[in-house]
C-alpha cells in the first residue's frame, strides 16, 4: 500500500472531525468568494447604474426631480411605462452631464465648446449636456443609498461568516491532526514494544527516537498546514472558477490551462525534492544518533580526550545535512511564488487583451463590475496556488517522513498478550540447540544440558564463547536455528514470548533504572504487585540498610538511568525487583562484578534470597562465587567443553581448573 493510502486510512479514524471541518471550509469559502459578486452588483447597479437610460415619468414614486421633471431609471419601469426618448447622464473626467435625448455608442468623452463629444474608433458624436451641480447629482443619486448599504451590510455579513467558519475549520482540523499523530506515535512505540531484540541491533537508539518524534512531528504538519492549505485551495479554486464560468464562460476556459501546468509543476517538483527530502531525513536521524551515542559515551569521549574527534565526525554529517538542505532551497526558490507571480502576470496581460478587444466591438460591452469582479477572481486564484506551491516543500518532507514511519511499522512483530500464564515449575532442558546471529556463522554449537527446578547452574568462558547467548535464546530474545529448548517438557517455540518470559527474571551486570522513585522501579507500576509486597522485597534483599539514608527511603526520585544511586543501590533495586516479581527461572547475568568488597556481602546474601526454590543461571566471570552452583558449564568457542560441580571440575585439571588457578593467583598477588 502506498503512503498516500496509508496516511489517508489515519485520517479515516477521524473523519468525522475532518468531515464537519471540510464543510465549514466549504461555507468559508462560499462566503468569501460570495463578495466580488456582491461588489459587481454595488458598482454596476447602483455606483455606475446612474449611467443607465432616464425615462420621464408622471410617478413620484421612487423618480428623481430634475428641472421640474421627474425621472426614473430605466430598469425600474416597465417598457410600456417609457413614454418619451431616453435621457442620459454622463462622467467625464470627474464631472456629471445630464443629456436630454439618445446617444447612439458609448465611448471616449470629451467636452469641447461646451458639447459632449463621444469617439469609438472612426465614429464621432455630439451632444449638448448640462453640468449637474453636486446637489442635482446627489438627487439622482438618493434613491441607491438604502440599496448600497443593504448589499454592504450582506457584505460585512458574509465576511463575518468566512472568518468564524474559517477559524473553525482550522480548530477542527488540528484537532483531527493532532489526533492522527497521537494515534501514530502511540502505534510506533507500541510496535517498538513488538520488535524483536534482534531489530535494535542495527538501529541505534538515537535513530528510533527521530522517527518516533521527527519524523511524526513531520507528518503532523501535513496534517494541520500542508493538507488544510491544500482541501482549502482545492475548495477556492473550484469556487473561483465556477465564478468564472457565471461572469466568462470563454475566459475561464482559458484560464483552465492553468490546471494541468500546476499538476506537471507539482510532478517536476516532487521527482528532485524526494531525493533531497530522503537524504536530510536520513542525516537528521544520523544526527540524532550520534548525539544520543555522545552523550551516553561522554565519560570515555572527555576521558581520552576525544572532543575533535567527535565534533569533526559531527560536522561532517552536518555539513552534508547543511548541503541538502540549500538545494532543497534553491529547488523552492526556482518553483515556489517566484513562478506563480510570472503565471499571475501573464493571467493579467491575458485579461488586458481579452477585455481590452471585446470593449472594441459594440456587441459585447464590459461593464466595469465585471472587470472588477474578473480581476479580484484572477488575484485570488493565485493565492491557493501560492499556498498550494509554497507547502509542497513541506509535503514532501511529510511523505519520506511517513515512508520512513511506515517502514517502522512494517517490520514484523508480535503482539504482546496479557494471556493468564500458569505458573510453571522452571525445568530447563537444551536440547542440541545450534544457534548464528547471522547465517551459517554458528556461536552456539550443540548445546545439550538440563537444569531442574530449584537448582543453580552457571556458565563460565572466555569472552565470546557463548554464555550471554544461551540467555538470549533462553528468554527468546533470539530463536534457535537447530535443536530445542524446553521448559517443563514444553517448546517454548510453541510459547508467546510474553507468557514464556511471565515467570522469569534477569539481574544485569549494570542494572537500569527508570525515571521515577525507587518503589516504581521495584514493580515497574504494576498494578499486581502491592506496596507491601515491593517493600517485603527490598527488605528481604537488604536494601533498607543501604537505602536508609534517602531523605525519601523508598519514595526517593530516580532520574535516568539511576545516576544518583551507587552502584551497590541501583544493584539491590534490581535485586528486589526480581524477588517481587516472584520468578520460576532466574538470570543472574555477572550481578556481583562492579561491587565493592563491603557491598558485596550484602549482594551475596541477597542472592541467597533470590534463588531460594528457583532455577537460576549465572553468568560469572569470579568463579569464586559459583562454587555452590549444582552444575556449572564450561564453554569454550560455542561448545560446552566441560561440565560438573566445582570439585568434579578441580579435579579434572581441564579449562576450569586452569581458569580458576589463574584467579586464584591474580587475588593473591593483590593480597601481597
Amino acid at each position: 500500500m502506498n503512503i498516500g493510502k496509508r496516511l489517508f486510512q489515519y485520517a479515516l479514524y477521524y473523519k468525522k472531525i475532518i468531515i464537519f471541518a471540510l464543510c465549514m471550509l466549504t461555507v468559508a469559502v462560499v462566503a468569501d468568494l460570495a463578495g466580488p459578486f456582491i461588489a459587481k452588483k454595488l458598482i454596476d447597479d447602483h455606483i455606475l447604474g446612474i449611467e443607465q437610460p432616464w425615462y420621464e415619468t408622471n410617478e413620484e414614486n421612487g423618480a428623481v426631480l430634475y428641472k421640474g421633471q421627474w425621472y426614473e431609471r430605466a430598469d425600474r419601469i416597465e417598457e410600456d411605462e417609457k413614454q418619451s426618448d431616453a435621457s442620459h447622464i454622463l462622467l467625464v473626467g470627474r464631472r456629471y452631464y445630464f443629456i436630454d435625448e439618445n446617444i447612439a455608442f458609448d465611448g471616449e468623452r470629451t467636452i469641447k465648446n461646451e458639447q459632449l463629444v463621444i469617439t469609438r474608433g472612426d465614429e464621432t458624436a455630439r451632444y449638448n449636456g448640462q453640468l449637474l451641480s453636486a446637489d442635482e447629482l446627489f438627487s439622482f443619486y438618493e434613491p441607491e443609498i438604502k440599496p448600497i448599504i443593504k448589499l454592504m451590510a450582506i457584505y460585512f455579513f458574509f465576511l463575518v461568516i468566512a472568518t468564524a467558519f474559517q477559524y473553525g475549520q482550522r480548530f477542527y482540523l488540528q484537532v483531527a491532526s493532532n489526533r492522527i499523530i497521537q494515534r501514530m506515535r502511540e502505534d510506533v512505540f507500541g510496535q517498538i514494544q513488538r520488535l524483536p531484540i534482534s531489530y535494535f541491533d542495527h538501529l541505534p537508539a538515537g535513530k528510533v527516537v527521530a522517527r518516533i518524534t521527527n519524523d511524526t512531528e513531520a507528518i503532523r504538519e501535513l496534517y494541520v498546514t500542508v493538507l488544510a492549505t491544500f482541501f482549502s485551495s482545492i475548495i477556492y479554486i473550484t469556487g473561483i472558477f465556477i465564478a468564472l464560468f457565471i461572469l466568462d464562460a470563454k475566459l475561464a476556459l482559458i484560464t483552465l490551462v492553468i490546471v494541468p501546468i500546476l499538476i506537471v509543476w507539482m510532478i517536476v517538483y516532487r521527482k528532485y525534492a524526494s531525493k533531497y527530502n530522503h537524504v536530510i531525513r536520513t542525516r537528521v536521524s544520523d544526527i540524532n544518533g550520534m548525539i544520543n551515542e555522545s552523550i551516553q559515551g561522554m565519560t570515555i569521549i572527555q576521558a581520552f580526550h576525544r572532543q575533535k574527534e567527535t565534533m569533526e565526525e559531527f560536522k561532517t554529517l552536518n555539513d552534508e545535512h547543511f548541503t541538502y538542505q540549500n538545494k532543497l532551497l534553491n529547488l523552492n526558490s526556482l518553483t515556489s511564488h517566484n513562478l506563480v507571480n510570472v503565471f499571475r502576470n501573464l493571467s493579467f496581460v491575458m485579461l488586458i487583451w481579452y477585455f481590452g478587444g471585446a470593449s472594441l466591438r459594440a456587441d459585447t460591452i464590459i461593464s466595469l463590475g465585471v472587470l472588477y469582479a474578473f480581476v479580484d477572481y484572477l488575484n485570488r486564484l493565485f493565492q491557493p496556488i501560492t499556498g498550494m506551491v509554497n507547502q509542497l516543500a513541506q509535503l514532501e518532507q511529510a511523505r519520506v517522513a511517513a515512508e520512513r514511519v511506515f517502514e517502522l511499522l512494517d517490520e514484523q512483530g508480535e503482539d504482546v498478550k496479557e494471556d493468564a500464564v500458569a505458573f510453571y515449575n522452571g525445568n530447563v532442558t537444551f536440547e542440541h540447540v545450534s544457534f548464528g546471529y547471522k547465517e551459517n556463522e554458528y556461536v552456539l554449537k550443540d548445546i545439550d544440558f538440563e537444569a531442574k527446578q530449584g537448582e543453580t547452574v552457571a556458565l563460565v568462558g572466555h569472552t565470546g564463547s557463548g554464555k550471554s547467548s544461551i540467555i538470549n535464546l533462553l528468554f527468546r530474545f533470539y530463536d534457535v536455528n537447530r535443536g530445542r529448548i524446553l521448559i517443563d517438557g514444553v517448546d517454548v517455540m510453541t510459547m508467546s514470548k510474553q507468557q514464556l518470559r511471565k515467570h522469569m527474571a534477569i539481574v544485569l551486570q549494570d542494572p537500569f533504572l527508570f525515571t521515577g522513585t525507587v518503589a516504581s522501579n521495584v514493580s515497574l507500576q504494576d498494578k499486581t504487585i502491592t506496596r507491601e509486597q515491593l517493600e517485603k522485597a527490598l527488605k528481604e534483599v537488604g536494601a533498607e540498610e543501604l537505602l536508609k539514608h534517602l531523605p525519601k527511603g523508598f519514595d526517593e526520585p530516580v532520574i535516568e538511568k539511576g545516576s544518583t544511586l551507587s552502584s551497590g543501590q541501583r544493584q539491590l533495586i534490581s535485586f528486589a525487583r526480581a524477588l517481587a516479581f516472584n520468578p520460576s527461572i532466574l538470570v543472574l547475568d555477572e550481578a556481583t562484578a562492579n561491587i565493592d568488597t563491603e557491598t558485596e556481602a550484602i549482594i551475596q546474601d541477597a542472592l541467597e534470597v533470590l534463588k531460594k526454590g528457583r532455577t537460576t543461571f549465572i553468568i560469572a566471570h569470579r568463579l569464586s562465587t559459583i562454587q555452590n552452583a549444582d552444575q556449572i558449564l564450561v564453554l569454550d568457542k560455542g561448545q560446552i567443553a566441560e561440565r560438573g560441580h566445582h570439585d568434579e571440575l578441580m579435579k579434572l585439571r581441564g579449562k576450569y581448573y586452569q581458569m580458576y588457578q589463574i584467579q586464584k593467583g591474580q587475588s593473591d598477588s593483590y593480597a601481597v
